[in-house]
């Protein structure tokens, strides 16, 4: 994505917006995914363009991992190696899920997370 062609841009764009249309997940061509990734139910995803996610994560369904609106450029959460995004829950903004945290169902989450450590609620 940061070293194609004009052409080659609008072909995995072309693609994501076909995933999008037929599956109802939405991830940027540029987020970055790590190894292992296990998207279980995956209708209702959106990963944004500056998003990265490490390895062995697990991301359950209507998780997004979004940008604020108040920033530009770089505006889109980090999440660690070993993190598991329950169903429903939303991480917002340019911070850090750290590794082996976990995000429950329906959380909003809009600080940083400590590794190993279980976050709820708002």
């Amino acid at each position: 994505w940061k070293t194609g062609s004009f052409e080659e841009k609008h072909i995995a764009l072309a693609i994501q917006n076909r995933v999008s249309e037929l599956w109802a997940v939405d991830v940027h061509p540029a987020a970055q995914i790590g190894g292992g990734l296990l998207m279980d139910h995956a209708t209702g995803v959106v990963v944004g363009e500056t998003a990265v996610i490490g390895n062995n994560c697990t991301i359950l369904h209507g998780v997004t991992l979004g940008g604020t609106g108040k920033e530009r450029g770089d505006r889109h959460p980090k999440i660690g190696d070993n993190v598991v995004l329950g169903a429903g829950s939303t991480v917002l903004g340019n911070i850090r899920v750290n590794d082996g945290a976990t995000v429950g169902s329906q959380a909003v989450v809009t600080k940083e997370v400590p590794p190993g450590y279980t976050v709820i609620g708002l």
